[in-house]
């Protein structure tokens, strides 16, 4: 009994601290860096898992301990990042006494430079995820600003032809230039189908059962 009232009186103590509005810019630190864990583990963990069982070689064992390895780096760095980029945005308003849009922008510059500066696979992925986001944005937005004319028709079909053929021709002539995940993607697609034996490895398997094992 004493127990429960003691667990009553916790809660009420940490909802009433929620509440308060002094708490509010350092608990948005702190639930920012429980979104960024959570976000980045929902995203890396079925992305891993397919990738894994799709390309990678190795035991069982071996699989788990990579999805879990990459699950994990992704979630911390999320974590990390959006902790360090709500915390010195609420520095600057704090000092400046006012929200500007520069500080968003050098919070995430210095945010990105610790956390995403390091030069691994998971790190590269997100970064050119997100660079393909900001020039679709910044096209949008020169659009909008009038530092160039409205389209007169729709540019998709000219950059998704540009995409395509500039993709295709690095990975035919100079696939050492592209990440190994989207190598491991096109050699499946675009060279293992040149190669069978018989039906087993022309529909069933992509290559023979001796050969996939090594």
């Amino acid at each position: 009994m004493a127990g429960s009232e003691l667990l009553k009186t916790l809660l009420y103590t940490v909802n009433s601290i929620l509440q308060q509005e002094k708490y509010k810019a350092l608990l948005a630190v702190v639930k920012g860096f429980r979104n960024g864990a959570v976000y980045g583990a929902k995203i890396r963990a079925p992305h891993a898992l397919v990738m894994t069982f799709l390309f990678r070689s190795g035991s069982l064992q071996d699989k788990l301990k990579a999805i879990a390895k990459a699950t994990y780096t992704h979630s911390r760095n999320l974590a990390y990042f959006v902790f360090i980029y709500k915390g010195l945005q609420a520095l600057q308003v704090k000092i400046q006494g006012k929200s500007l849009q520069s500080q968003s922008f050098l919070a995430a510059c210095l945010g990105g430079w610790l956390v995403f500066g390091d030069n691994n696979n998971i790190n590269s992925q997100i970064n050119m995820y997100l660079l393909s986001r900001i020039l679709f944005a910044l096209s949008r937005l020169a659009v909008e600003k009038g530092y160039i004319p409205q389209p007169k028709r729709d540019p998709f079909p000219m950059f998704a032809t540009l995409v395509w053929g500039i993709v295709l021709w690095l990975f035919e002539y100079y696939p050492h230039t592209l990440q190994p995940s989207l190598q491991s993607s096109m050699n499946y697609l675009y060279h293992d189908s040149n190669v069978w034996h018989d039906i087993s490895d022309f529909l069933v398997y992509n290559k023979p059962k001796a050969a996939a094992a090594k």
